[in-house]
């Protein structure tokens, strides 16, 4: 066997599928004799920084995303572009589970389920991402100022949104969402959480909102946060999602198909929700599916469904995908950019794909 087969085998029945600990989601996933270990803790001191701080980042190109088949760049609806593993010697890089593009696709936000904030930019090299460039790492700071790790399962910092200079991030653990204004101090802004539907609290503590998307102007729902919970079901099975401000807030579902959970959505200008979906099993390891949902289908009541426009596995340079956003090009492509969570393990990457969206 390969060594490269050899790992991902070894990565499909070792490495994470949903959670800070794959062992821990997947002993909560089994019948098991004795209580799951808890989910992974907060960093200890040396694992976080309390001000702004340059973080050396070096990257790995991926020039074939499927190494079996090193011609192909199509699949599905997507077509290849590049991709990067991430390292760092900082001790907190990592867990990065959602990421927010500039319009150029160059700088970027990025989120760390450990309460931490990543800023920096993406360097091209012919349309082809090289690096990255001018990394900082901060705090994710409460309404007094502290970083909100300090609060007893305020850590599990799991989705990212941004309106603008306004930026709001989903709360797992608590099931609550706070908002930053960051037109003052950037990251160094202090969030300030904003109310949310009672049922969203009562969502499941290790698979609660997952994916926040801001619905801008000239839009169906132009207003709206939408938050995408990752494994909330309602009476049917459905997952649950929840319209919060805007003209007509409430409860929806998306159909679940193949045992999919949500773990991250991106709205283009065209109005598509794409979600980005996984899945994991000790016998088939990861599966990445991301799904077209119409933004105009969505509404108080409603059970919205779409077609799959791309499906990956371990045969394909994958890991633990938490991360969606697209951005258009001077061009007209539209770029889909995936980020993973490595849970802080050694048997994972810190993967950073894109893709061209070529239906």
């Amino acid at each position: 066997m390969s060594a490269l087969r050899s790992r991902r085998s070894f990565l499909g029945h070792a490495a994470a599928g949903f959670s800070t600990l794959a062992l821990s989601r997947l002993a909560q996933a089994q019948p098991a004799t004795v209580p799951p270990p808890p989910r992974g803790p907060v960093p200890p001191p040396e694992h976080s920084v309390t001000e702004p701080v340059s973080v050396e980042v070096n990257a790995r190109p991926i020039p074939n995303f499927e190494p079996r088949d090193r011609s192909r760049v199509r699949f599905g609806s997507l077509q290849y572009r590049s991709g990067l593993v991430l390292t760092s010697p900082f001790r907190g890089f990592g867990g990065l589970s959602g990421i927010r593009l500039d319009p150029k696709g160059e700088r970027f936000l990025a989120i760390s389920d450990q309460g931490g904030w990543f800023t920096g930019a993406i360097r091209y090299s012919g349309g082809r991402m090289v690096g990255l460039d001018d990394v900082e790492a901060a705090p994710v700071l409460g309404p007094e100022g502290r970083p909100i790790t300090e609060k007893r399962l305020w850590y599990d910092t799991e989705s990212l949104a941004r309106d603008g200079s306004t930026v709001y991030v989903g709360l797992e653990r608590v099931n609550q969402i706070m908002r930053f204004d960051f037109a003052k101090g950037g990251t160094r802004a202090r969030g300030e959480v904003i109310p949310s539907p009672a049922a969203m609290r009562k969502l499941p503590t290790n698979k609660g909102i997952e994916a926040l998307v801001v619905v801008p102007k000239g839009q169906p729902l132009a207003g709206t946060l939408i938050a995408l919970s990752e494994g909330g079901f309602d009476a049917d099975g459905n997952l649950i999602g929840f319209l919060i401000g805007g003209p007509t807030p409430g409860q929806f579902s998306i159909r679940r198909t193949d045992k999919q959970l949500i773990s991250d959505a991106v709205l283009l200008p065209s109005g598509e929700l794409l979600i980005l979906e996984r899945k994991f099993s000790w016998f088939t390891g990861i599966n990445i599916r991301i799904r077209s949902i119409p933004l105009k289908s969505i509404a108080p009541g409603a059970l919205v469904d779409g077609p799959a426009l791309f499906n990956a596995d371990l045969g394909h340079e994958v890991d633990n995908m938490e991360g969606i956003d697209a951005h258009v090009t001077g061009e007209g492509e539209t770029v889909l950019t995936l980020i993973s969570d490595d849970n802080f393990s050694l048997l994972q990457r810190t993967l950073l794909l894109q893709f061209t969206l070529v239906e």
